[in-house]
């Protein structure tokens, strides 16, 4: 009878568990995010400035990287990158933003865009950037406020 009792608890323990966020720490640049239960990493970059994670059901995509800032300061830098993706037909619907972190999302295709980036210590930034299906959008917003949330600078 006890057995019965540790397999029922441990079915209704395994949904809590799997909900759990995991979370990736770049040595490279030294930023942090929360990676949501059901996405896999796919491997850290050659050169270790972030990584892929895709959902389970390969619906859904994330990628997380630091980098140097190219532009000359973070505004411009991110509004570069703003641009790079409207020029690869994101129709841009969204932007925020701060001398500190940058906000924006846009659609193409079915799929949404939704990028965040922060400034680092000097001349750097980490960033992040999910793609999903416009489907998905209800399921996603609480997602995206917990990568917001998430996306930590680190120490310098």
């Amino acid at each position: 009878m006890r057995f019965v009792f540790a397999v029922i608890a441990l079915l209704f323990l395994a949904p809590a568990h799997a909900a759990e966020w995991g979370t990736y720490a770049n040595g490279r640049y030294g930023y942090v995010i929360g990676i949501p239960p059901d996405f896999r990493g796919l491997g850290e970059s050659d050169n270790g400035d972030g990584q892929v994670f895709r959902s389970q059901d390969g619906s859904k995509t994330l990628t997380v990287w630091g980098g140097q800032l190219l532009a000359g300061d973070f505004l411009s830098e991110m509004e570069g990158r703003q641009k790079s993706d409207a020029d690869q037909g994101w129709g841009l619907t969204y932007q925020a933003a701060t001398p500190q972190w940058i906000s924006y999302s846009g659609a193409r295709n079915g799929l949404v865009l939704y990028a965040r980036g922060i400034a680092r210590c000097g001349d750097q930034y980490a960033m992040f950037r999910l793609e999903y299906s416009k489907q998905d959008i209800a399921k996603m917003d609480a997602v995206i406020t917990k990568l917001v949330q998430t996306l930590k600078a680190g120490t310098c």
